[in-house]
């Protein structure tokens, strides 16, 4: 057989390979509800048990009490509980944030849905702040230019929501224009940048806050709310947050 020949054998083989039948195989999956009639693995149980039994000590141990119950619904343009979240990121991410960069922070913006629960009058646990903050959302501080602040007031007076701040203050008029703005109660420079604490949701545009886009720095402090909130308990023995005038409307 010559080479010719030979080409043609091993092209005619390969086209009868490649017309092989191949083996199918049927793969079905059905979903599972985690209900009440699945039964549980005692194996399993006893060996989770003085870990549950661990974290559920430690989640609960009292560290605190609040003198009243505390919801992000009992008012409009700020809360008790609003208040009191944006107030302690300031206290607790501020020391953080000057080590790191030998600056202060100016205000504190976070969003109202991002407080998850209500604080209850009664002993406060990490538990509270797990309910208050169940998600992974850290604290960021971002450097906004003036100008980007401007937008951010207009946001503000625009949702006329309970969004928490802290070291800032707003006045709207009766038509819900901004008469008054300050910072640590001095008018707010739209001419100068301003270090906001913030969270890594909203710095990227979370709940329509686009200013947040502007900005020409953004600080991590790898430093969770949750941990913030947990810090803060451990150190307080009473909270007591009120609403107050740092974010009002004018009604003449």
């Amino acid at each position: 057989m010559n080479f010719k020949n030979l080409l043609l054998v091993f092209g005619l083989l390969f086209s009868l390979s490649c017309k092989a039948p191949m083996d199918v195989f049927k793969i079905e999956g059905k979903n599972v509800n985690i209900n009440d009639s699945l039964q549980s693995n005692a194996g399993i149980d006893n060996f989770i048990k003085p870990y549950r039994e661990n974290i559920t000590k430690d989640l609960d141990s009292v560290l605190g009490y609040s003198v009243d119950t505390y919801s992000k619904a009992d008012g409009d343009l700020n809360t008790a509980i609003g208040n009191f979240m944006a107030d302690v990121i300031y206290e607790e991410a501020d020391p953080v944030f000057f080590k790191r960069t030998g600056e202060h922070i100016d205000f504190v913006l976070m969003n109202h849905g991002g407080i998850r629960s209500i604080i209850s009058k009664g002993p406060i646990s990490k538990r509270t702040a797990f309910e208050l903050m169940p998600f992974e959302n850290s604290i960021v501080v971002a450097k906004l230019p003036g100008a980007n602040v401007k937008e951010m007031l207009d946001y503000l007076a625009k949702a006329k929501r309970a969004h928490p701040i802290s070291k800032l203050k707003i006045v709207l008029d009766k038509d819900g224009n901004v008469v008054e703005s300050t910072v640590n109660q001095a008018p707010i420079d739209f001419n100068k940048t301003y270090y906001i604490a913030t969270n890594d949701y909203l710095i990227t545009g979370g709940d329509g806050m686009d200013f947040f886009k502007g900005s020409e720095e953004v600080i991590v402090l790898d430093y969770k709310i949750r941990n913030a909130l947990i810090d803060y308990f451990m150190k307080t023995d009473t909270i007591n947050p009120v609403a107050d005038d740092r974010f009002i409307q004018l009604k003449d």
